[in-house]
């Protein structure tokens, strides 16, 4: 039995999430049954580093699987994408030690949130952005955050379904910055709660509004009370942006390789941090003067 694990990338919007559900879309099932139509195995399952909500975006999911296959990982890469609907591709397939699980093994995971601001909003992102209406004061976001910073009961910042021993997590990182009409805001931690993310968004939003305070977050962890802080952002400005493990999996050659065999979901074949690009980018500018003419 070998052990398998992959990175894969998919637009969450017709998914009711990652983890299979009776009568429902989930990417869980749709990756794992075309894995089986390739190595002929119908009880293969994935363990995923983790779970994602219907809507919700990933730019590198990352999950394992157990196979008696031969097939060497080119081969089963490119057999698996070619069985697979054009909203989801797997990006990376290598080998890894059987004591690999890609649930428990992490050690970070990273969101990158996508706010789209202004006076009108985008009908093209409308499936991968939030709109907010209006500018956000993005460096009293910026200051703000860093109150998150560090291990802390983030039990104000999640929503019912956190069923978990803790609610303490390590807040690693939180970066905002702006690519044309767009604010992107990341947050990286050893673990998150339900919504989690969503809610630190839809908080911070507050504050980019002038609503609340810069200090208000830090009140907001102090009491411990998911009334106390923001809305939950919706969904679909949500993406999975990198499961770190102590092997980068990505230094595969087959990885490597993968803009050759692995189409984009989000129709285009951009590294992983310019993924979003083409689309938050106006690219209407005004044409380019004509050239004179020569005079007659």
């Amino acid at each position: 039995m070998r052990n398998f694990a992959i990175t894969l990338r998919y637009d969450g919007t017709d998914f009711c999430g990652w983890q299979r559900q009776p009568g429902q879309r989930s990417v869980q099932e749709t990756v794992e049954r075309a894995i089986a139509a390739i190595t002929q195995e119908p009880a293969l399952r994935l363990n995923g580093s983790g779970r994602t909500d219907a809507g919700v975006h990933a730019l590198s999911q990352v999950a394992n699987f157990f196979s008696q296959t031969r097939l060497n990982c080119s081969t089963l890469l490119r057999g698996v994408n070619s069985q697979l609907p054009p909203d989801v591709a797997v990006t990376c397939l290598v080998e890894v030690p059987q004591s690999f699980d890609a649930n428990k093994d992490a050690r970070s995971k990273r969101y990158r949130y996508v706010v789209q601001t202004g006076d009108q909003p985008d009908p093209f992102l409308r499936r991968y952005a939030w709109y907010v209406r209006g500018k956000l004061d993005v460096a009293a976001m910026q200051e703000a955050a860093r109150a998150l910073l560090g291990r802390h009961d983030f039990s104000a910042f999640a929503t019912s379904g956190s069923e978990r021993l803790s609610t303490r997590r390590t807040v690693l990182a939180v970066d905002l910055y702006t690519v044309a009409h767009c604010l992107f805001i990341e947050v990286e931690a050893d673990g998150f709660l339900y919504n989690m993310v969503r809610t630190i968004v839809g908080s911070l939003i507050e504050v980019g509004r002038g609503k609340w305070p810069i200090s208000r977050l830090q009140e907001v962890l102090f009491r411990r009370d998911r009334r106390s802080a923001g809305p939950t952002a919706p969904p679909q400005g949500l993406f999975l942006l990198k499961v770190r493990y102590e092997t980068d999996l990505a230094m595969s050659p087959w990885c490597r390789a993968l803009p050759l065999t692995a189409p984009s979901p989000f129709s285009n074949q951009q590294p992983d941090q310019l993924a979003l690009l083409p689309l938050l980018i106006d690219v209407h500018q005004p044409p380019p003067p004509a050239p004179s003419l020569p005079e007659s």
